[in-house]
Parts: C-alpha cells; structure tokens; sequence
C-alpha cells in the first residue's frame, strides 16, 4: 500500500506536471459546499495514507477501492473538459499499471490488481449560468500570472499548465465556452478587466530571477526538483513533521511574502529559501532523494542570487523606462503612496471625481510620474436592476486599473468596507473628506454585483496586513438604504425580456457617463428590495382612574369569617385548592396581602407584577394547579388530575371582579428530576405534596384569619394557632407530670460571655510587640551597616565612639538650655512650645 500511494505521489507528466497534486487532499468545504452532496465518499491521497498508518483496511481490497474512488469521483463531480477530469485519468492509468506490477510480483492476487466497478459516470449536465467570485477569480489571476515565468523555456511545451490549487480553480479556468472567449475578444476595451502594471524594484527583480532560476533543475527521472517543496507536508497526516521542524516554509509562501513586499534585500530572501532547504535535509534521511535535491538546489540558488546581485540595477529598468517608486511621489507638498485613497480627476463630470485607489507608483523615461489606481463606480455609474438598493454615498469594486498622471490626483477619500462603516471614521481623516461605504465587486460584462467576502483582498498585497485606527461614533449609526438613483430612467411598459441597456461613455480614461436600470429578474445574491416602514400603530386609550380608598394609611380592613377559610390544606391532596381571601371593602387593593407572585420562569419564587403570571420557559417541568373559584374547597383523591405545562399562562379573570380583586391561585410542583436535586433536609423546610414533591404558589398558601381587632395586624393561619395551642397543652402536661405550677417558668440559663474580643485584642496586642522589635531589628541592623561602611574592621570601636560624642554634645545642650516650666497642664497652641532641635543640635 505505502509502494502504491508513493508512486501517486511521485508521478510526473513528461512537461513536469503533478496529476496528483489536485488530489492530495479533500475539497475544502467553504469552497465547493455542493461537492459533498454530490460525493457521498470523499477520498484523498492523504486518506489513503492515513488510513495505511493507521492499518485500518483488513485487506488490500479495500485499499483497491478506495484507490477507485479518487477518480470516479474527480469524474462524476467535474465535466469532461476541466483539467481534474484529465488528471483522473491519468491517475487512474498510474493505479492500473502499478496493480497490474504487484499481481506480476505476486504480492497481491490478480483479483485484487482490478479495479472495482463503482458504477456509471454519470453524464455532464447543461451548464449553469455561473456565479462570478471576484474574491477568488482576483486571486487566481494573480497566481496564475506569477506562474507564467514558471514554464521550462527549455522546451517551451508546457505554458501555464499547472496543477490548480484546487476543484473551484478548475472549475472557474476550464468551465468557459468559444462562445464566451469569441464574445470577450468583441467586447469594449474600456470595461475589459485589467491589472496593475508590474512594476519591480531591481531588488524584487532579483528575487523573481532566483525563484524562476531554480525551477529549470530537474532530477534524472526528468522531474522538476523544486516541485517537492512547493507546499508544506498535510498537519493531519505528517504531525511529526511539525514536531521536529520549528521554522517550516515552502516555496508557496515564499512566493507570497515577495509578492506582498516582505522582503527588504536579497539575503533576507535567500534566509527563507536556505531554512526551506535545511528543514528538508534535517527531516529526510542522507540518501533519501528530497535530501540530495535539497543539497543541489541550495548550491543553485546561492549561485543565482551572488550573479543576480552582481548585476547593476540598470540592467533591472522596466519596460517602457518605468523606474519604480516605491517610497511614494511628493506632489505639491503631500506624499502619495500605494494604498491611499484618492479622488482623479473626471472628465466626463467635474462634479463626480473618480474614486480610486493607488496600486502602483513609477516614473517613466521623460521623468514624468504616474499612479496606477483602481477605480470605484458609483451607482449611477453601473447596470443594475431596478429593485436594487444602495448606502448612501457607496460605491463599487471594478476590474479598471488605470494609469494616471499625478496631476491627476485632486484630493484624499477615503473607502470603508461595509461592516466597518456604521461604527466610526478613519482617525486622522480631515473632516472635509469623504468617505465611501463598499460592501461588492461590479463585473462590468456581465452587469452583476457580488458581496465581497473578505475587504483584504479588494487591496494592494503592500497594505493588505496593515489596519487603521477609528474614531468610534457614540453608537453603531443605522444607515439605511435608498432606492437606485437611475430608477427615474425605467421606461414605464418596460418588460422582464428586454435586452439590458447598455451604459453611456464619454472620454476614453474614464467611467461611464451614465449606466442604466433594467427590469430584468434579481441576481441570486441580490437581497430583495427593503420592506416599507410601517407605520406606529395607534396608542390604546389611557386607562380609566383607579379608586382611591378612604382607608387610613395603616388601617387594615375588616374580613368577613366563612366555614370556607377554616378548611385546611391537605397534604396527602394532589389536587390543591388555595381560597383568596374575601374582603368587605372591594375597591381596595391590597397588593401586600396578596403576596409575592411565581415567575414560571425561574425555579424559585420571584416577584412580579400581580396580574401577569409566567412569560418565560422554565428550566424545569412545572405543572399548574387552578386554584377552584367554587364555593367549596375541599380536595379529595379523585380530583387528582393535571393539565399539561402551559408555555406562557395568564391569569383568567374572574367573573364580576373588578380592576383591583384579587386574582386566582395556581400551585406549581417541579418534575421529579429537577426535585430530586434538591437535599432531602432542604425539601423539608417547604410544603411538598404527597410525593414528596416540592411546592411553589403565586401566592402564599395560607389560610389568614380575620384580626381581632379592627386596626390590627393579620392573625396567624388556624393550622398555626391549632400547633401553638397544641404544644401549650403538651408543656402543661409535662409541668402536671413535674408536679409544678402550669405557670412555672424554667429559669433561662445565663449566657457564657464570650472571649472571642480578649483573645483578639490580647492577639493584637502580642503582634503589635512583634512589629515594634522587628521594627527595632532592622533600625539596628541599618545602623550597624553604616558604621560598617564608614569605618571598616573597626566599625564596632566607631559606633562605641560616635555614642560617647552624641551623648557628650546631648548632654552639653541640656546644661545650656533654662529649664522650662509647665505653669499649666493645658498648653496653648499659640503659645511657646517644646521642640527637638531645642535641645538636640543635630535638628
């Protein structure tokens, strides 16, 4: 297996070209999403290789298959004429021939040496109208345009052949008919898509030589050596590769840092391409091929790049005498560099200048100065449909890259990418210019306008890595958009079949005058037009003035007593029934009364708003439990019935209530899961229900008495008063057992006073000495030092010194100080004080 999948991977065409390299690895997903509804088995080279290391085939059967499968799918997926569909079979040659050698060996058996029959290919459907992917189509050009200087001027048979970078490549390249090449060659120049003029520095002149140098080796099989360090090894199936290699490149990015201006001299170049080679020799074993080719193209490319730099820089003058300006051009006093924003000069309309951006800088042979920009249409500058919608102030990607003079440029703009532009300003940008929203590419042939992907590759490779800073507005600011400006032009009996107009084009260097509108179908990327705002629906009318109760602030009203509020809860009830109160004075709310109501969405109870119940989902299953609006509540076993879990709920009203009544109970129980997490201790702290279930109210659960008196508190629930009488009853029994009086008081068992604040403050007290000698410590340790500085050895004769003169001169001052005399133990701010260099001279 491990013989087979090497001799795919080192297969080469007779001009050099690697069928294999399309195959190498999976089509990536984002790129071609379609590609796995049509393949239902994906295989690679590097899931043959994995699968191998793994030893996941039980037999080389298997393996055969999934060598099958490569190009089955490379043929059932691509058409005919697209250059995976060629490669595949190429492959498919290479299988056959090196199963067919294996049976030959007797290494495998001539069953196992046939390819499986993995059903018809199916046949090329009629092509699609394709979607233009600019972001992909720039890139590609600028790839394939590199890779002109990559044929073998040898022979010359080979001409800008090679191996795409994957399936949508193929696609986009090979998928054009005569019909739209003979229409492309008919078509007006001025919308033809252009690209920047090359424009090398003799430095970049000299690392392109290297790198076209180094391709002409070949190997004694005739391969073109420096094809093996193209792209680096697959992370999933050579992991240790990455393990040992710390600094790995390949020529794929090499070639990318040159064409993005990476590169300051030759030797920083030829430091990326020695690493290239020394990751290869360090890697590989010392006979193996990689290694030898890696040794004899380090030795070329040193060579290349010592005669390279040897030449002058005049042999490196561009063509046409174009001389590269890669610092920019100084014009009346402002510097204009690749990458600035910029409004040209246009002569069809003085008003309008033309939006670009500067992608190259160069001064030609009369030491004239030119720009190389890319221009920006406005929208009454396109084609569009007529139902498309702009930003205000947007503009457009075009395929026009076009030379002007630097008398051209009029002044600095600015173009932001649409994510962007509703969150600030460029910082630094004067306030006086402007700035453009962009949000698509314009393919000026085929009149479409498609969603740029990624605003980095809209700019030249030398800012493409740089950002700029933003001025932040206070808030993202709403920019809505507005209907195409050209819509006035749209004749009124205009149909979906006419023929597209066509735009109106003035002077030869510059947009068109004018575009048109169409009543053609939408784009498939085209967003439908914007829906009318409607309008504010009308304000519901004020509701009507609530009753203000005649009750004093504190008073509480009187309760009217029923049979019907002496029933209890019963705890063995499934059914649970909770009476509202009643009240004499109904136009009064009593919202305290009423208690806390049940948010449905939490697990726990939570205030709300009385008259909504739940709003929200809970976390847990919880089952309503209508309170009845009966006469009677009473619950028994048969009334055990639950209705299924209400999404949202809301209180019904009652019959005959008014805005203020009050509102009927529900009992919520949790599911059996969500209770279960819940501590056995913790359930009993709270009403359950003959399960063991916890209980929740949107009010409390009470049975409250009447006062009894009028202006008093609520009285306590009779199942309250009916445990507090019964725990009296029991304490007068036990005092009757005791033989003591019914109203005997046990004395209260005198409270032990804590030490909690001695042992603290005798702790403070300890860590305060220990601060104080650590204190003096270090005092002694710091005197002891600099008497060791000052006199040496003898430092300890010194300090013993130095005290007997301090305390001679302390003593001295004394004598010659008057005594002073306290005439009062209060001592006047104001007054005469004691200070320290009164009696110390060293102060």
């Amino acid at each position: 297996m491990r013989r087979t999948i090497d001799t795919l991977y080192a297969y080469r065409q007779s001009d050099g070209h690697d069928p294999s390299k399309v195959f190498q690895r999976k089509v990536n997903k984002r790129v071609l999403p379609d590609y796995y509804e049509v393949i239902k088995e994906p295989v690679a080279l590097s899931t043959l290789k994995f699968k191998t290391q793994n030893r996941q085939y039980s037999s080389f059967a298997d393996f055969v298959r999934d060598c099958a499968l490569i190009p089955h799918n490379a043929q059932t997926y691509n058409r005919p004429e697209a250059g995976a569909y060629q490669d595949a079979l190429v492959i498919k040659g290479v299988m056959e021939r090196e199963f067919q050698q294996l049976a030959k060996e007797k290494i495998i058996s001539a069953e196992d040496a046939v390819l499986p029959d993995l059903g018809e290919i199916p046949p090329a459907s009629p092509r699609a109208k394709e979607d233009d992917d600019d972001d992909d189509e720039e890139d590609e050009e600028e790839d394939e345009e590199e890779e002109i200087d990559d044929t073998d001027e040898e022979g010359g048979k080979r001409k800008r052949r090679r191996g795409p970078r994957s399936l949508a490549a193929i696609t986009k390249r090979d998928g054009g008919s005569k019909d739209d090449l003979q229409k492309g060659a008919d078509a007006d120049p001025r919308k033809k898509r252009g690209r920047p003029p090359r424009v090398d520095t003799p430095m970049e002149a000299r690392i392109k030589a290297v790198l076209k140098g180094v391709r002409k080796n070949k190997n004694e099989l005739g391969q073109i050596m420096i094809h093996q360090f193209e792209k680096l090894p697959d992370k999933t199936t050579m992991p240790e590769y990455y393990h040992e290699i710390k600094e790995p490149i390949a020529i794929e990015i090499i070639k990318r840092k040159q064409k993005r201006k990476k590169y300051q001299s030759v030797d920083h170049f030829m430091r990326d391409i020695d690493t290239m080679f020394n990751n290869a020799k360090s890697y590989n074993q010392d006979e193996s091929q990689i290694y030898k080719d890696a040794v004899l193209l380090q030795n070329e490319a040193h060579k290349l790049a010592e005669a390279e730099k040897s030449k002058p820089d005049d042999e490196y003058v561009m063509e046409e005498g174009r001389l590269p300006l890669p610092n920019g051009i100084l014009h009346n006093g402002e510097l204009w560099k690749v990458g600035d924003w910029v409004h040209i000069q246009n002569p069809n309309d003085v008003t309008k200048p033309i939006v670009a951006q500067i992608y190259r800088t160069w001064q030609d042979s009369e030491g004239q100065k030119w720009v190389n920009a890319c221009w920006y249409y406005r929208p009454e500058q396109t084609v569009h449909q007529y139902e498309k919608h702009f930003y205000p102030n947007e503009v457009v990607k075009t395929g026009q890259y076009r030379d002007h003079h630097i008398d051209e440029v009029i002044d600095r703009c600015f173009v932001m990418f649409c994510t962007r532009y509703s969150r600030g300003r460029p910082r630094g940008l004067p306030k006086d210019k402007e700035v453009y929203v962009c949000d698509s590419r314009y393919n000026e042939e085929k009149h479409k306008m498609n969603k740029i992907k990624t605003w980095a590759s809209c700019l030249p490779d030398e800012v493409r890595d740089k950002d700029y800073e933003m001025d932040l507005f206070d808030g993202a600011k709403r920019t809505k958009k507005v209907p195409s400006p050209l819509l006035h032009m749209l004749k009124d009996d205009a149909k979906e079949t006419d023929d597209i107009l066509k735009p109106r084009w003035g002077a030869d260097n510059a947009p068109p005058i004018v575009g048109a509108v169409h009543k053609g179908p939408r784009d498939e990327n085209q967003s439908p037009p914007p829906e009318p705002t409607p309008s504010p629906p009308p304000q519901p009318p004020p509701p009507p003035p609530r009753h203000t109760s005649t009750v004093p602030k504190y008073e509480t009203p009187n309760y009217r007593r029923t049979s019907e509020m002496d029933t209890r809860m019963a705890n063995t009830s499934d059914q649970i029934a909770v009476p509202p109160p009643s009240y004499n004075n109904q136009t009064q709310s009593y919202h305290q009364a009423q208690g806390p109501t049940t948010n449905q969405g939490s697990a726990s109870p939570a205030p709300i708003q009385y008259n909504q119940y739940a709003s929200h989902t809970s976390n847990f299953a919880q089952t309503p439990h209508h309170a009845s609006s009966n006469s009677t509540y009473r619950s028994t076993q048969n009334d055990t019935k639950h209705p299924p879990t209400p999404q949202a709920y809301r209180a019904t009203a009652v019959p005959g209530a008014t805005e203020n009544s009050v509102r009927p109970y529900e009992v919520f129980r949790l599911s059996e899961q969500a209770n279960a997490q819940i501590p056995e201790e913790v359930r009993q702290l709270y009403q359950q229900d003959e399960q063991g279930n916890v209980l929740f109210f949107t009010a409390p659960p009470v049975d409250v008495l009447p006062p009894t008196k009028e202006g008093s508190a609520l009285g306590h629930t009779a199942r309250y008063l009916a445990e507090k009488l019964r725990r009296k009853m029991a304490l007068k029994e036990k005092r009757k057992a005791q033989g003591l009086p019914e109203d005997f008081e046990e004395p209260k068992p005198k409270k032990i006073k804590s030490t909690v604040d001695e042992d603290l403050a005798g702790q403070i007290h300890e860590m305060r000495d220990r601060a104080l000698q650590l204190l003096i410590d270090q005092m002694q340790q710091g005197t002891e030092a600099l008497y060791k500085s000052l006199y040496g050895p003898e430092w300890e004769e010194g300090a013993r010194l130095e005290s007997a003169r301090t305390k001679q001169r302390q003593d001295e001052a004394r004598r010659k100080q008057p005594a002073l005399a306290v005439e009062s133990e209060v001592v006047s701010p104001t007054g005469t004080g004691v200070y320290l260099d009164d009696f110390d001279p060293r102060y």
